[in-house]
């Protein structure tokens, strides 16, 4: 059964769901950030992705250990995570999702992720995904975070902000050509769209999400912002160690995801050997991968 678990620093609070480790809550000063899972848009709020980010062609792929048999955005997120640890001052905890029969019958390979969120600012929450490979032969995962975000943020209603009222800004100027999702949820790396060209902001407009989701490669500086341009909040989200970031929204929903991934969802010019896939890491047997994201809130 399910449990939640509420962390804090000062006036930042956040809350976990052991199910799936999935965060439930981002609130500054009471004011709640994240999106509250309205099942009329999309019922969930910040999912953890492992082994795999996105889709596999028809939800397969052979590996090393043999068939991999997972739906989109892999295993983490659909099962129950263990909380391990949780800081004295209350600011931080850590669960744990290991491998069983029942994951490897989906996912032929031994490992333990442990998910840890700390506050680590006045307005700011730390994600790390620690992934340690428990078995005998190379582990090959993706990770990914999937926050979703209210928007207009708040106090922007309060401006008078509409969800066209926001723009995304990034640290320089740079040009994405954003692969087209297609069929079976695959990215279309020969079909791409370029929402940003040589410009450092992207008004957000529900065109954004005409091919589904923007996902950015490389993204300088490993960072991006999305303000209010009335009210001046929004959110931020530094990702070292990320090579993509998703971003998505659901059609006419008051929401924006900001998603750090390590990989993404299988391309249509790539085979069906998990191996293969693109941003795939591969850890050796007794060995720990760990990458962290940061949410800071702008506001009030």
């Amino acid at each position: 059964m399910s449990t939640i678990t509420t962390i804090s620093r000062g006036g930042l609070t956040a809350s976990i769901d052991s199910m799936g480790a999935q965060l439930t809550s981002l609130a500054l000063n009471g004011n709640e950030y994240l999106w509250q899972a309205d099942p009329a848009f999309w019922g969930k709020h910040a999912p953890v992705l492992f082994p795999i980010v996105g889709n596999l062609r028809n939800d397969f792929a052979e590996s090393a250990q043999g068939p991999c048999r997972m739906g989109r955005h892999g295993l983490a997120r659909i099962n129950e995570h263990k909380l391990v640890a949780t800081s004295e001052d209350g600011s931080s905890a850590t669960f744990e999702f290991v491998s069983s029969d029942q994951t490897r019958e989906a996912f032929p390979y031994d490992f333990k992720l442990n998910m840890t969120y700390a506050l680590t600012g006045p307005a700011s929450l730390t994600q790390t995904f620690t992934v340690t490979n428990t078995g005998s032969v190379d582990l090959p995962f993706s990770v990914g975070g999937h926050p979703a975000f209210n928007i207009p943020a708040p106090g922007g209603a309060e401006a008078g902000e509409t969800f066209e009222d926001y723009e995304f800004h990034f640290a320089e100027p740079w040009t994405a050509a954003c692969p087209k999702i297609v069929a079976g949820g695959l990215a279309d790396p020969t079909d791409t769209f370029t929402p940003v060209n040589q410009a450092d902001a992207l008004p957000l407009t529900r065109d954004c999400f005409a091919y589904d989701t923007m996902i950015f490669d490389h993204v300088p500086g490993n960072t991006i912002s999305l303000v209010g341009k009335k009210s001046g909040h929004g959110i931020q989200v530094d990702f070292p160690g990320f090579d993509f970031l998703g971003v998505w929204s659901a059609p006419g929903a008051p929401f924006v995801a900001l998603e750090p991934w390590t990989g993404h969802a299988t391309y249509t010019t790539e085979d069906d050997i998990l191996e293969h896939k693109e941003g795939i890491t591969i850890l050796a047997p007794g060995k720990t991968s760990t990458s962290s994201f940061t949410i800071t809130l702008l506001g009030k």
